[in-house]
């Protein structure tokens, strides 16, 4: 199938650069009572100093702040000014992902569970908060509960829910305003990404590409919420990109390429660009024939419109989730000595890719090399592989898959070296790197216009993928059409990347992964979070560490830096991630010089509440030699009814006691993925003793906790 142009012929774009003029960033009254107004584009894409007004800082996404006030020479100085519980969110199948917006003196943050609060940024007192009483039993989300921000504009507050609505608050209020229901939650669509208010509308995207959705990005009037226009991600019939899919089937009507962030604008050039996530079913591309677009790709449209005007695509015909969830980021950067508008996107597969931003042209070069084929996969001839350094591995080590093999299916061997894009199929097994978790999951990176630096949190970690027979869709369904498992425990690496050239200039590396965004400053600081709760500060230039500060959860997020009465503040809120396994809470932070506060104690990772509807697992304890093993799964463990049995056959009876999917694999043998409040069996013959691990294979949930191992006597 003949491969689609990545611009569109009829594209004509005027060359002109982004106003980074000083606007609402760094003036406006500091009266916390006064609501926000109809923010202009100049406005929205200053940079940040009395407030931080979009989810990247600006339109541009870069997550930069002019301010030097705090710096690489006074940062280990810095404390907290307040630390504040918000008492929503913290059981485990939550995840705290959402950067705080602040605007005269009041931070708006939202919570796992959707709700919303108003704190006043001088005393930490809450103003007003906002409880959404989600449906506990929404069961069609793919990674955990999450919500990964506010927009401000027209003196409302706007986010999306899980349950499908895009809802406006009274910004002195809270109360609500108009709320639109934009999505059937049973039907697999939710909304996870922060929205993005722009030009009086609101643009927000639709999550569950695992669900067989077909991904969209709305624009709302922000007055009344009624839509203003609508682009879907999988194009249908007679709309560019259609025929990247088969013509014989409506496997685009399911298709996935779901948008996970908020979208950037470029004013002067009239474009609103973003990124999307994977085809559907993931792992299994038998009857989805072609490149797939737009799935994994950046995207620009017209910002009034909503019309296509180019696409980049970084993967094609995925079969290996490797989906672009990160923000876009836009800059400028000299490139051979010329200056050029650039956007850049940090992937999944480990690489940044940095397109001329008028008209998605590689900046750098993005060379197509012939990939190792599975013809029962319908796999891509080539693959898009960017010039530059890659912020992760991209094989597996002979030494390192010996580490891990005994857990893998009988017959498992490393091919092509582990390397990325090793095809596998129906019936086969592969083993490579990176996971389906990344490279770059949807942490945003950041761009310093000073050093020229993008600052990228990356996760390593090798995978196990397996061909499954044709997925069959079914409506509110999971839709992977395979079964994949992480092996070993994942490190990270934090990167700087020359923009210019697309190479490392320094990189840390770490025993757990990187996840969580990076924000970086005038004062050659990088902050970037840690899992283990403490958020770090970085020297910029050449990545020393400066500072480092125990938040109490994990610090699985963003950094918002803003100047409070003239002294600079940097907002943090932790409250831990489910995919990261690390410890949950509510912990909304104010650092600054000035700040008195020490260091909390550090969450425990295993230390997960209960939440509204979970049912406790069983506690019986048959003997050794039980041929019945009840297993209870909840966010994020296993209770097994029995650790110890003896050769011989054993049947598993595994309850889905928690509030998302969940499967068991032991042995080489697996369960299929069950939804809250159901069971399922599954029978395993141990030949020998032994020490058998068992493991959720989801993405993350065993990275979460959900894992163990099982002794056969």
């Amino acid at each position: 199938m003949k491969r689609l142009a990545t611009t569109a012929s009829t594209a004509l774009l005027v060359a002109a650069a982004v106003v980074l003029a000083a606007g609402c960033g760094g003036g406006g009254s500091n009266s916390s009572s006064s609501a926000s107004p109809a923010f202009s584009s100049s406005e929205l894409a200053s940079l940040p100093t009395t407030n931080w007004i979009t989810n990247g800082g600006s339109i541009s996404n870069q997550r930069y702040s002019p301010l030097d006030q705090i710096n690489a020479g006074n940062v280990a100085r810095l404390k907290g000014i307040w630390h504040v519980h918000l008492r929503s969110g913290t059981a485990g199948k939550y995840s705290g992902e959402a950067q705080p917006i602040v605007y005269r003196n009041v931070i708006y943050i939202i919570t796992g569970a959707d709700d919303v609060f108003a704190i006043d940024a001088k005393t930490g007192a809450t103003k007003w908060s906002y409880r959404a009483n989600l449906n506990q039993k929404i069961n069609t989300i793919c990674c955990g509960w999450t919500n990964r921000g506010v927009a401000l504009g027209d003196g409302r507050v706007y986010f999306g829910q899980l349950d499908g609505k895009v809802v406006a608050l009274d910004q002195k209020t809270g109360r609500i305003a108009w709320s639109k229901q934009l999505a059937n939650f049973r039907l697999g669509t939710t909304i996870t990404s922060a929205p993005l208010y722009y030009n009086g509308r609101v643009h927000i995207g639709m999550s569950g590409g695992e669900y067989g959705i077909r991904g969209r990005l709305t624009a709302l009037d922000a007055k009344t919420g009624n839509e203003a226009w609508r682009f879907y991600t999988i194009p249908g019939p007679g709309e560019v990109g259609h025929e990247t899919w088969p013509s014989d089937n409506d496997s685009w009507k399911h298709g996935g390429a779901p948008v996970w962030q908020t979208p950037s604008v470029d004013p002067e050039l009239g474009l609103l660009y973003f990124s999307t996530g994977n085809a559907s079913p993931d792992f299994n591309g038998a009857a989805r024939a072609g490149d797939n677009l737009f799935s994994s790709s950046i995207l620009a449209l017209d910002a009034k419109t909503g019309k296509y005007r180019w696409h980049f695509q970084q993967v094609h015909h995925d079969i290996w989730d490797y989906d672009a969830p990160s923000p876009t980021v836009l800059f400028n950067v000299s490139v051979g000595g010329k200056e050029r508008r650039a956007i850049a996107q940090a992937g999944k597969t480990g690489w940044v890719y940095i397109l001329d931003r008028e008209n998605g042209q590689p900046l750098i070069g993005i060379d197509e090399k012939p990939v190792p084929q599975a013809p029962a996969q319908k796999t891509a001839p080539t693959q898009p592989y960017p010039r530059g350094d890659a912020t992760v591995t991209h094989s597996v080590q002979p030494e390192a898959f010996r580490t891990f093999a005994k857990t893998l299916p009988k017959g498992t061997q490393l091919t092509n070296g582990g390397r990325i894009f090793t095809p596998y199929t129906p019936g086969g097994t592969s083993v490579s790197t990176p996971s389906s978790l990344g490279g770059t999951n949807w942490f945003p990176m950041s761009f310093n216009p000073k050093t020229s630096y993008l600052y990228v949190c990356g996760l390593q970690q090798a995978q196990l993928f397996e061909g499954g027979k044709t997925a069959v869709y079914k409506s509110g369904k999971q839709f992977y059409g395979s079964a994949i498992a992480p092996q070993a425990t994942p490190s990270g690496t934090f990167t700087a990347i020359d923009a210019s050239t697309n190479r490392m200039v320094w990189q840390k590396q770490f025993t757990d992964s990187c996840y969580s965004g990076s924000t970086t400053t005038a004062g050659n600081l990088v902050f970037v979070g840690r899992n283990d709760g403490h958020l770090q500060a970085y020297n910029a230039k050449n990545g020393n560490r400066l500072w480092s500060f125990q938040t109490g959860a994990g610090a699985n997020n963003t950094a918002s830096v803003f100047s409070l009465d003239g002294k600079q503040a940097v907002a943090f809120y932790a409250a831990g991630s489910a995919l990261a396994g690390s410890a949950h809470g509510d912990d909304l932070w104010l650092f600054g010089l000035d700040g008195k506060l020490g260091p909390a104690r550090s969450g425990s990772s295993t230390g997960a509440k209960e939440h509204a509807g979970e049912k406790k697992p069983p506690k019986t304890s048959p003997p050794a030699n039980a041929s019945t093993v009840n297993v209870g799964a909840t966010e994020f463990h296993f209770t097994l009814s029995t650790q110890t049995v003896h050769t011989g056959t054993v049947m598993f009876k595994l309850t889905n006691n928690g509030g998302i999917p969940h499967n068991l694999r032991i042995n080489g043998k697996q369960t299929p993925n069950i939804d809250p409040g159901s069971s399922t069996t599954l029978k395993v013959t141990f030949t020998k003793p032994g020490n058998y691990p068992y493991l959720c294979t989801l993405p993350g949930h065993a990275e979460a906790g959900m894992k163990g191992v099982l002794k056969v006597t």
